[in-house]
């Protein structure tokens, strides 16, 4: 049971470069999180306005799912001494916040909503629909996943390997 409870150090980065990233990446969701809670309201009328999404507790779902996900990724990406579950599940969310911003600029570029604003910098800064914000969300996408080659736990692939074809450990 130590997998659940007990912190343990990060493993050492791969290379020097993979952690840079993952300072970058950690610094741009820094930014984009703490524009997005400063103006959370607006930022849900605006998530509510992409029209993707049915009702308003779906829009309020994903407002606030892409603010957590954003904040919760940053242990995994600051290297801090984490139990080796939340350290996974901090890296997956790195990587999930970065593939829903890739969504959120396609699907408003594609579908021209109307919308004004992708949202990176919730309602405080706007980032309109096109292809720049495509580019920008595809530059976080190749560094969270940068981050996560360069960071991930060293048993990581084995295991799942394991898992996957049924061997015990």
């Amino acid at each position: 049971m130590n997998f659940l409870h007990s912190a343990t150090v990060a493993p050492a980065a791969k290379t020097v470069s993979s952690r840079r990233a993952a300072l970058l990446y950690a610094a741009l969701l820094t930014v984009m999180a703490t524009a997005q809670l400063y103006s959370f309201d607006d930022f849900l009328k605006l998530v509510k306005s992409y029209g993707d999404i049915s009702a308003v507790g779906g829009a309020y779902f994903v407002a606030a799912f892409i603010v957590t996900s954003e904040v919760l990724a940053l242990p995994f990406l600051l290297r801090m001494s984490l139990s080796p579950a939340f350290r996974r599940v901090s890296m997956v969310l790195g990587l999930i916040a970065a593939a829903v911003w890739v969504k959120v600029a396609i699907w408003l570029t594609i579908q021209g909503t109307g919308s004004s604003n992708v949202g990176f910098l919730g309602t405080v800064v706007d980032v309109t629909p096109g292809w720049g914000a495509i580019l920008v969300s595809l530059f976080l996408l190749s560094l969270a996943i940068w981050s996560v080659w360069g960071l991930r736990p060293r048993g990581m692939i084995k295991t799942l390997t394991r898992s996957v074809h049924g061997i015990d450990q």
